[in-house]
C-alpha cells in the first residue's frame, strides 16, 4: 500500500486550503450549498450534496471550456 500525503486547513469560516503531493487547492462554500474548488494545477471543481446518497459534480481542467 503506497503512502500518501493530504493536508486540508481551515483558514476562514467556508474556506479551506488543500494540501497534497502533488498540488494545492482552494475550496469555498459549506454544507448548505455549492462548493467551489481551485486546484494549482488548472482544474476547477464545482460539487453539491444533493438529498439522499445523491450528489453532483463539475469539473473543468485549465485550457478546456
Amino acid at each position: 500500500m503506497p503512502l500518501t500525503f493530504r493536508k486540508s486547513f481551515r483558514i476562514l469560516p467556508g474556506v479551506r486550503l488543500n494540501i497534497n503531493k502533488r498540488s494545492w487547492s482552494i475550496t469555498t462554500g459549506g454544507h448548505n450549498g455549492p462548493r467551489h474548488t481551485r486546484s494549482s494545477t488548472g482544474r476547477r471543481t464545482t460539487s453539491m450534496d444533493l438529498p439522499g446518497p445523491f450528489g453532483w459534480r463539475r469539473t473543468r481542467n485549465a485550457g478546456r471550456h
